[in-house]
């Protein structure tokens, strides 16, 4: 049995699928016809986001490729319905880099809050010492909007509270009684939300009915200084709509981790990706490179629930 790792994982992975007899080969990042050319060789791959898996993509896994592995939470780069129609499983891990994402989320809440970004690059670039410039605003006493209460969603509201903020969810897909035991107040409306929140971020899959879900509508009714965040998948947020907010000064910050084209000049959305957005460079905005998960600890929680998955969709043994 052979399995091909075409992305940065865990070394767990390897490690562990050796200890079953598993032969393994990685080939970081090929191109989609490297790709096609490296399918017919192996039973399993294991990626992440890289390249996107169209229908040209699944058919060029040969008959015996049935489990396709996914070293994330999300699928929305897969054609899941063509992949079922082809027999493949798709085992994706969700929930677990939920805690590395949400840390990351409260992380950008607060260099928002305290401007610690743009602080940080006037001391060391200009060498400018004003401690009196940069008068920010506590995250307790806040109210944190939270649109999407999965893994992730719940996680971050747990933080949240622990800074004493209030903690406010919108999702329609959730049980009641259980966002009420987290102690947070679940809302029908996603404008009543909006407009009450101090803070905002999304926690939802990309999907028709999340693209752009938070618009040009829901930036009017917002609290004026309100900080928006999103580190889910880009798209959720219209980021036009996002960049009319910030340079009119309705909104205070925008942090994100993703952006709705992520693909760089050679296709990819990692290591040589050259992007632009005309988010660039605006005052009140940070960005990283969808580095949410990319935590040793994610990766290895990550790793070992795919090994398991394997084992047991093969039935191997040691």
């Amino acid at each position: 049995m052979k399995v091909l790792i075409i992305d940065r994982v865990s070394p767990v992975i390897t490690a562990r699928l050796k200890e079953y007899g598993v032969e393994v080969d990685t080939k970081i990042l090929p191109s989609r016809e490297e790709l096609k050319a490296l399918l017919p060789d192996y039973d399993v791959l294991l990626m992440r986001v890289d390249p996107k898996m169209d229908r040209e993509m699944i058919d060029a896994m040969p008959e015996k490729m049935k489990l396709l592995c996914v070293n994330s939470a999300g699928t929305n780069h897969i054609d899941m319905q063509y992949a079922r129609e082809r027999g493949i499983t798709v085992q994706n891990a969700p929930g677990k880099n939920a805690n590395a994402v949400a840390e990351l989320t409260i992380s950008k809440m607060l260099d928002l809050s305290r401007m610690t970004v743009e602080a940080n690059e006037e001391v060391q670039k200009q060498g400018v010492w004003n401690k009196y410039k940069y008068t920010g605003h506590e995250l307790k006493g806040h109210t944190l909007g939270i649109v999407g209460f999965g893994h992730i969603g719940k996680r971050v509201g747990e933080l949240a509270q622990a800074f004493g903020m209030t903690v406010i969810v919108y999702d329609p897909y959730i049980d009641k009684e259980d966002a009420l035991s987290r102690g947070v107040e679940l809302l029908e409306d996603l404008d009543e939300l909006v407009r009450r929140s101090d803070y905002l971020t999304v926690h939802t899959p990309m999907t028709p009915e999340t693209k752009g879900m938070i618009g040009e509508k829901q930036f009017e009714e917002m609290k004026d200084g309100a900080i928006v965040i999103n580190c889910a998948r880009g798209g959720i947020i219209n980021e036009e709509a996002a960049l009319k907010a910030l340079q009119s000064g309705k909104i205070a910050g925008l942090g994100f981790d993703v952006l709705a084209d992520e693909l760089g000049t050679k296709g990819f959305s990692s290591d040589d990706a050259i992007l632009s957005s005309p988010l660039f460079g605006q005052k009140g905005f940070i960005i990283t490179p969808h580095l949410g998960g990319s935590a040793y600890e994610a990766y290895d929680a990550i790793g070992n629930f795919l090994v398991d998955k394997i084992v047991e969709y093969y039935h191997l043994s040691k």
